[in-house]
């Protein structure tokens, strides 16, 4: 079970909050629904109970444990009954909140602030590709594609996109460390928090859908994680 969880212990959520939430949302997400990030509040005093937001690429639930842990609310808001999302930092973690159409507001507080960074970012990506459905129509038209000839030139268009990180997938061999030179400096003049996200998140799709190996992706993970 750790082993399934560590992907979203990342920034230092607490694991026993995250198995729970994880162990029930498992008979709650729908067809095709993944969960991309969870965000655990985490109060000055100790909180044996705290909040959690889960975002996948369907909604947005909150997670709010009640009877002393025993049982869960769930509260969820689709993605196109969002009119926005917001993130204060203060000193004390952040505020993350969202707006609906119907004029709900929802809003919790103490989320770390780097937890509230990466959920954020997934929010507005997410209501992005609601916007411009035309891109997400391509990208998921282009991906699923794995005859050889054609692989080749869904290749030469990713890897374009992503040339300052990531060498051509034909011509990738063990060790990768020649490039790391170049790459760790664009990382770190070049690239802000919300862009070396959003590049991490491109690279597990290509990781998904099998035009990268796994471990090209887990030395790219590693070496934006140290960016961020």
């Amino acid at each position: 079970m750790i082993d399934n969880l560590k992907k979203f212990l990342n920034e230092e959520q607490d694991p026993k909050a995250i198995e729970k939430i994880t162990s029930k949302l498992n008979d709650l997400l729908m067809k095709n629904e993944e969960i991309g990030y969870i965000a655990v509040q985490k109060k000055p005093a100790i909180t044996v109970f705290p909040d959690s937001i889960v975002v996948t690429n369907k909604r947005i639930i909150i997670c709010q444990p009640k009877n002393m842990g025993l049982s869960m609310n769930f509260t969820d808001f689709t993605w196109d009954e969002i009119e926005g999302t917001f993130m204060k930092e203060n000193i004390l973690g952040s505020e993350f909140s969202f707006s609906t159409k119907t004029q709900i507001q929802v809003s919790i507080d103490y989320i770390p602030k780097i937890q509230a960074r990466k959920i954020s970012t997934f929010a507005k990506e997410q209501l992005d590709l609601l916007k411009n459905p035309v891109v997400a129509e391509e990208v998921k038209t282009e991906i699923p594609v794995f005859i050889p000839e054609e692989i080749e030139e869904v290749e030469a268009e990713e890897v374009v996109s992503f040339a300052e990180l990531m060498p051509a997938v034909s011509n990738y061999t063990e060790p990768i460390a020649e490039n790391t030179a170049t790459v760790t400096e664009k990382l770190s003049s070049e690239l802000s928090q919300d862009e070396l996200f959003a590049k991490l998140q491109n690279y597990k799709k290509l990781l998904d859908n099998g035009l990268i190996l796994q471990g090209e992706y887990d030395a790219f993970k590693k070496q934006i994680l140290s960016y961020m």
